[in-house]
């Protein structure tokens, strides 16, 4: 297995949490860090430098404690707008900047950034020449196979973002007006994979070790960019580096070892944002975490109704020695 290689930086494998808004916060990056993942990139930050004071902005450029090397992902379709948000973020911190032409969500694409802006070529040359020459630290890309199935110019946008000096590129098996609907294809990937010489990430449905050397073999991608399937399961990068590395099974993570890292991520989240927003986010996290467990449904309903921190733990506890007790066989 080759290393992967980012500029300067070296990871320690080839598994990489995919950038999230909403999601890949820095309590989430650090869990998945050390849960196996090899490389986290922080929530999509804004390319307009004037929204950065708001409350939400400002949490998504904490960095302080990272792991390295830290990559921050910006978004937004104005060349010097997005050179600007990179030297900004590189004082703050940031060691990668990662330019978003891969979010297809609507919010993103109206405003010409995400994944709409694979439509104007020229612009994305624009774009990555502007930020490659702003910084001094290696920028990274997220793109889609293209605009929609009959437009899949995926192919010659990663030839561009080569010819611009980008470090590495992520590619969605997904068009935009795909968004997350129907299965990933490998083919464009694998076809960008052959295109070009640097390093290639393969992105979309990889949930499972199987699964993610299915699509390394398919794509000879050099890594993967894994997303949703790490939501409420911050350990498949553990399972999946060892699937790669053995060919074997880790054994999944026992209740009591889940329980463990809820509680961990819960304290950390109401940390982080404090108790209000805190109680506020942990209720999406608590729901993908316990959604394959029996009960789940019923608990997150009177879950999402609590309001402090101390609750939360504690129905969280209570949740845990239910299953427990369950799968001695012990009445509650």
């Amino acid at each position: 297995m080759s290393a992967v290689r980012i500029g300067p930086y070296t990871l320690p494998n080839q598994l990489i949490l995919a950038p999230m808004a909403g999601v890949t916060d820095q309590p989430f990056r650090q869990l998945c860090r050390r849960l196996g993942a090899g490389l986290v990139v922080s929530e999509m930050v804004t390319s307009d430098v004037s929204l950065w004071n708001t409350r939400k902005s400002s949490l998504r450029m904490i960095h302080s404690g990272d792991a390295e090397p830290r990559s921050v992902q910006i978004a937004g379709g104005d060349p010097q707008m997005l050179a600007e948000a990179a030297r900004r973020n590189v004082e703050m911190g940031a060691q990668i900047i990662d330019i978003n032409m891969g979010c297809p969500a609507k919010k993103v694409c109206n405003k010409a950034a995400g994944s709409a802006l694979m439509k104007d070529e020229q612009l994305v040359s624009a774009i990555l020449q502007a930020v490659v020459a702003a910084v001094d630290v290696p920028v990274t890309l997220k793109i889609r196979t293209g605009w929609d199935r009959a437009n899949k110019n995926g192919l010659t946008v990663a030839k561009i973002a080569e010819q611009s000096g980008i470090s590495a590129l992520a590619v969605h098996g997904r068009t935009r007006a795909d968004l997350y609907t129907g299965e990933a294809e490998y083919d464009t990937i694998a076809a960008i994979k052959q295109a070009v010489t640097l390093p290639v990430f393969a992105n979309g449905d990889i949930d499972s070790p199987q699964k993610a050397r299915q699509v390394l073999d398919a794509t000879g991608a050099d890594g993967l960019l894994i997303g949703r399937a790490a939501q409420g399961r911050p350990w498949i990068f553990r399972e999946i580096d060892h699937y790669l590395a053995t060919g074997t099974q880790l054994p999944a993570p026992s209740l009591l070892e889940v329980e463990g890292i809820l509680l961990e991520h819960l304290a950390a989240l109401h940390a982080f944002y404090g108790d209000v927003m805190g109680v506020r986010i942990a209720r999406k996290h608590v729901g993908w975490y316990l959604a394959t467990l029996p009960g789940a449904r019923e608990f997150r309903a009177q879950f999402n109704r609590l309001e402090s921190t101390d609750a939360q733990c504690a129905n969280v506890r209570q949740f845990f020695i239910e299953r427990h007790n369950e799968k001695q066989g012990v009445a509650a």
